[in-house]
């Protein structure tokens, strides 16, 4: 028998009935883990990033240590799987090509629209791959069934849920890849004042920037449970840590990028493509090692030691 429970956003909708709460952790107004009692004396906890990555809830022993995991469940599982490995795959590709785009700049290979071509392909890939992972954070278990395991009866393709900070995570970077799309749709125009440039090009860009950078503490702060510089033995707070660096990175190269009315050059070229590539590598190696947070695949046994 399963209990509805109303504890806080993001906390799953139901549990055992057996289970009791024992404690709830926040930071600010979101949720990033809860801690159940079960009836054998044991405790049960619920991770709001390993819910929605890995479809996992984690058994602890009596000394608040990890003894294993309960999976989600098949379909659950596969169905978060496949949009990680889209999401995964996305990210990388988009990040190899930012890097690509800023190797040609710096190195002068290729005409303009050639290079702006491969940012744009490269942007695409990022609004996908933002998408992807809002859709992911839409669909993130909402419930354990009576053996632990998470699940989800459907497939949502649309949500508003700004108090789970999964969610208002990924929808952020998703609206920093639009905003990039813009900017670099508009690098395509020609004889641009230099404020054309700066409004039409470089302001979305550092709103985008921004947006990334505010994703990327938001992720910190959820993988971290409010202890964002906290170096932890985890893949998502790797994952995350390297992802935020290549935020700080665009951040700089979009700086950088600000075209001077008096000359109508940027502020530095160089730091513009540098930070750029930099930045983008770091996308790229955060997409590889997000390929590998993921559900487990489905074994005859629900719980998996640690």
């Amino acid at each position: 028998m399963a209990e509805q429970v109303q504890t806080s956003a993001g906390v799953p909708r139901t549990h055992p009935a057996r289970w009791v709460l024992h404690r709830v952790e926040r930071t600010a107004w979101f949720t990033t883990r809860a801690t159940w009692t079960t009836p054998d004396g044991g405790r049960v906890r619920w991770a709001s990033r390993l819910a929605r990555r890995r479809g996992r809830v984690e058994l602890l022993d009596t000394d608040g240590r990890t003894a294993g995991f309960v999976e989600a469940t098949p379909t659950t599982a596969r169905r978060l799987a496949r949009a990680n490995v889209v999401a995964a795959t996305a990210f990388t590709l988009g990040g190899t090509l930012f890097a690509i785009g800023a190797l040609l700049a710096q190195l002068g290979v290729g005409s303009l629209w050639d290079v702006d071509t491969v940012y744009l392909v490269g942007g695409v890939f990022f609004s996908v791959g933002g998408y992807v992972s809002v859709l992911q954070a839409a669909n993130t278990p909402t419930d354990i069934d009576e053996h632990g395991s998470l699940h989800s009866d459907r497939w949502r393709w649309s949500s508003f849920e700004p108090r789970q900070i999964g969610w208002l995570s990924a929808a952020v970077l998703f609206v920093g890849t639009l905003c990039f799309g813009v900017s670099l749709a508009a690098a395509y125009a020609e004889e641009l004042t230099p404020r054309q440039t700066d409004g039409w090009i470089w302001l979305p860009d550092i709103v985008g920037c921004v947006c990334f950078l505010v994703s990327g503490h938001l992720a910190l702060v959820e993988v971290g449970h409010g202890r964002i510089w906290r170096v932890i033995d985890d893949l998502g707070w790797w994952i995350v840590g390297v992802n935020q660096v290549g935020s700080f990175l665009f951040f700089l190269a979009g700086l950088a990028a600000f075209t001077r009315p008096a000359t109508s050059t940027v502020l530095d070229e160089g730091l513009v493509n540098w930070g750029t590539f930099a930045g983008a590598v770091c996308f790229a190696a955060g997409g590889v090692l997000q390929l590998f947070e993921r559900p487990a695949p489905p074994v005859d046994e629900t719980v998996r030691g640690g």
